[in-house]
């Protein structure tokens, strides 16, 4: 009884998490990825590119770029339009124009992994090989696997006006490039300095040195771990060193037409598969997704 007066209180001051109930406005901008593929960062750079007068914190960066499940209503209410809005969702034909990030899922396996040991979802002993099992059935997270919430997306959405497909692995090459892009993209009117200031502010290390001063200041890290960092290695081919062999071919195995056609080499996959998928036509007209 109290807890349902107390949750009728907070929707009536706009102080509940919408979630999938956030009323979508007509020029809403959704920036999407499978968890664990650089959406914080990209979070970041977009934060400190559209107001860099306020300098992305995780104890602003859910006002600035705003989460339906971790920031409450009253504060999309009060964002300057067009909106910028977090989303780990698989496709969703209510969103009007969509950012989407991916990421080698060899990496987001590793790096999923060590985040959920950091929120101690897991242990420092559970092996690595049950977790890739989970990922590939879609059970490390609410989202489905990262094959299928890659595919509704390109399915749905590649090659449309109002849809940006952004490779983490670009981002990391070249940061400025890939920001002054998704500026284009976003209709933002910014130049190379503003660009420039807005990838300094979101490095690795700055915001490394802003997860120490203010480790309880997100849903992300609230809880967690303090010895485990969540902004960890911050790039990309980690998991050469991190997964082994079998896992890797496990996952290139379950997605290797859809990472070739994301532009990711398969290293388990030998000449004589490839000619042979491409004269199937698997490759190929993987293209047109």
């Amino acid at each position: 009884m109290i807890k349902h007066l107390i949750a009728g209180i907070q929707r009536g001051l706009g102080l509940h998490r919408p979630g999938r109930s956030l009323l979508i406005l007509p020029d809403d901008i959704f920036l999407v990825s499978f968890p664990k593929s650089g959406n914080t960062w990209t979070r970041f750079l977009l934060a400190n590119l559209r107001f860099p007068n306020e300098p992305a914190t995780w104890t602003n960066i859910n006002r600035l770029i705003p989460d339906p499940t971790g920031t409450p209503k009253k504060e999309f209410d009060r964002m300057p339009r067009p909106r910028i809005i977090k989303s780990h969702e698989c496709f969703d034909p209510r969103y009007p124009r969509v950012v989407y990030i991916v990421r080698d899922p060899r990496d987001v396996v590793v790096s999923q992994y060590h985040y959920h040991r950091k929120i101690r979802k897991i242990e420092d002993d559970s092996p690595i090989e049950k977790f890739v099992t989970r990922f590939l059935a879609g059970e490390t997270c609410p989202h489905g696997s990262w094959g299928q919430n890659v595919s509704t997306w390109l399915y749905t959405s590649e090659g449309n006006s109002r849809f940006l497909l952004l490779r983490y692995e670009d981002l990391v090459a070249d940061t400025a490039r890939e920001l002054a892009k998704v500026a284009a993209f976003l209709r933002l009117d910014v130049g190379p300095q503003q660009i420039s200031q807005a990838v300094e502010r979101s490095s690795a290390d700055q915001m490394r040195k802003l997860e120490k001063a203010q480790p309880n200041k997100n849903e992300l890290m609230k809880g967690s771990r303090k010895d485990l960092s969540f902004v960890r290695a911050a790039g990309s081919g980690g998991w050469r060193a991190d997964l082994p062999a079998p896992m890797v071919a496990r996952i290139e195995e379950a997605w290797g037409p859809l990472m070739r056609h994301l532009g990711y080499e398969l290293s388990s996959q030998s000449a004589s598969e490839a000619r042979e998928y491409e004269s199937l036509g698997i490759l190929s007209s993987s293209r047109d997704l």
